[in-house]
C-alpha cells in the first residue's frame, strides 16, 4: 500500500510497477501463537502490518482454506502447535483507483503433526517394491517383487512444465500433483518401499554430466540443476503421507551401462523406465545383504 500511495503521489503508473514473488512477512522461529500471523478461529489469520511512518496494524484475512487442511489446523488450536508464518504475494493491480493483492499464507509446522493429519492412507499391506526414476519432464515408476521380477511400471508426465518462461509456481503445483498421482498408484499397486537416487550423491554427478554432456537434450544440463534433486526429495517428503518407506540407492551404473541396455532388451522398456527398474533392484539386492 506504502508503494502505491508513493506511485500516486509521484504520478507514476502503479501498473509498471514491478515487485516479483516477494516476502511480506515471516516469523524466524516456531512458537504458538505466533505473534506477527496469528491464526484465529474459523481459520482466520490476524497479520501484523507496519506503515513507513512506524504505525502498527492488524490486517484480518480470510483465506481459502483446501477441506484436506482444517484438520491439521484444527489441531494447531486446539493444542497449542508451535508454527511459522509468511504471508506471500503473487499478483497485485489497481481497480477502479483500488490496490488489489492476491496472495498466500504459508505455515511451518513440526513434521510429525504434518505426517499424523495430513495421512492419506494409515496403514499399508503392500509386499512390493518401487523404483523412480526422475527426469526433467516425468516420473518413472517400476514395480517389482521380492524376486527381483518386473510386475508393472508406469509413466507421469509434467512435459508442459519444461516450456520457457512457464511460471515457477505452477510448474511445482503441476508436479506436485504428479508426485501425488504416482505415490497414490504405487500404494494402490502393493508397493511397501520405494527406491530413489540419493540426491546427494546426484548432485556430486550433475558436475560430471555437465562436462561430459553425456544426458543428450540440448536443454538436460540446464535443467538437471533446476529439478532433479529436488523432485525426488519432495517424493521422500511425501511418502509417508502413504505409509510408504523411502530409502535412496547410489545412481552410479542405473544409466548409459551395459545392464541398462540390456534390461531395455529384456523388457521392452525406454532408457529412463529401465533405470528406474535398476534403481529398484539395486534398493532390493542393497536390502536384503
Amino acid at each position: 500500500m506504502s508503494i502505491y500511495e508513493s506511485c500516486r503521489s509521484l504520478s507514476v503508473d502503479f501498473r509498471g510497477v514491478e515487485l516479483g514473488d516477494w516476502l511480506m512477512f515471516q516469523q524466524s522461529e516456531l512458537e504458538h501463537p505466533n505473534r506477527n500471523i496469528t491464526l484465529k478461529q474459523n481459520h482466520e489469520f490476524h497479520i501484523t502490518t507496519i506503515r513507513y511512518d512506524g504505525s502498527i496494524d492488524r490486517v484480518v484475512v480470510r483465506p481459502t482454506i483446501p477441506r484436506i487442511y482444517s484438520e491439521l489446523l484444527d489441531t494447531i488450536l486446539t493444542g497449542r502447535v508451535e508454527y511459522m508464518g509468511k504471508v506471500v504475494v503473487r499478483d497485485y493491480g489497481v481497480r477502479g483507483n483500488q490496490l488489489w493483492v492476491r496472495g498466500e499464507v504459508h505455515m511451518t509446522v513440526p513434521l510429525d503433526i504434518y505426517y499424523e493429519h495430513m495421512a492419506r492412507h494409515k496403514r499399508n499391506g503392500g509386499k512390493l517394491f518401487g523404483g523412480v526414476d526422475v527426469n526433467v519432464d516425468r516420473i518413472n515408476l517400476v514395480i517389482i517383487n521380492e524376486d527381483g521380477e518386473l510386475i508393472d511400471h508406469k509413466t507421469f508426465w509434467f512435459s508442459e512444465v519444461t516450456a520457457r518462461g512457464f511460471p515457477k509456481h505452477k510448474a511445482w503445483s503441476i508436479i506436485g500433483m504428479r508426485i501425488h498421482e504416482m505415490l497414490n498408484y504405487a500404494y494402490n499397486n502393493g508397493v511397501k518401499t520405494l527406491f530413489l537416487e540419493n540426491p546427494e550423491v546426484l548432485g556430486r554427478l550433475k558436475l560430471m554430466w555437465i562436462r561430459n554432456g553425456d544426458r543428450g537434450h540440448e536443454n538436460y544440463n540446464h535443467k538437471v540443476t533446476i529439478f532433479r534433486s529436488t523432485i525426488i526429495e519432495r517424493i521422500a517428503l511425501k511418502a509417508p503421507l502413504y505409509g510408504i518407506e523411502t530409502k535412496y540407492v547410489n545412481p552410479r551404473g542405473t544409466t548409459n551401462s551395459t545392464e541398462h541396455d540390456e534390461i531395455m532388451k529384456k523388457y521392452g522398456l525406454d532408457r529412463h523406465t529401465a533405470s528406474a527398474y535398476l534403481t529398484a533392484l539395486k534398493g532390493l539386492n542393497h536390502q536384503q545383504k
